[in-house]
């Protein structure tokens, strides 16, 4: 069961930019994530790997934790925004929950909710749209 400092310091890493750090520090070598309903990554290796590949397909990043984090137990809820500047110089705000189970100081396992709509890139004015 992860104390709220443990997982304050883990939040605090995310949103100093330090994404993969946290994972390195904070994940189990046999976590997994899931979006949404898609099948789960498995394996903090993997896990890292995807990360910086997302990393890399865009300029920048900021996220904030929207407070309160919920602990009970094993389970931690944390909602969290996120700024996403791609290398179009669009930015998308991003919003979901990340449902996490730890084993002690160490996230076993993360599902990740949101609406995937959020992540559609505006397009071009239509005609008659006013732009």
């Amino acid at each position: 069961m992860p104390s709220l400092q443990t997982v304050e310091s883990f939040v605090h890493l995310v949103e100093s930019g330090k994404t993969v750090e946290a994972m390195v520090r904070f994940y189990a070598d046999h976590a997994s994530m899931q979006e949404n309903a898609a099948p789960p990554r498995v394996g903090k290796r993997a896990l890292i790997q995807h990360e910086e590949a997302a990393l890399a397909s865009i300029a920048s990043m900021q996220a904030r934790c929207i407070r309160p984090v919920f602990v009970s137990g094993d389970f931690v809820v944390i909602r969290w925004v996120f700024e996403i500047l791609d290398k179009q110089g669009q930015t998308v705000r991003f919003e979901e929950l990340a449902h996490q189970r730890w084993e002690g100081d160490l996230i076993a396992e993360e599902r990740f909710v949101y609406d995937p709509a959020q992540l559609k890139q505006p397009g071009p004015p239509q005609q008659g749209d006013g732009g």
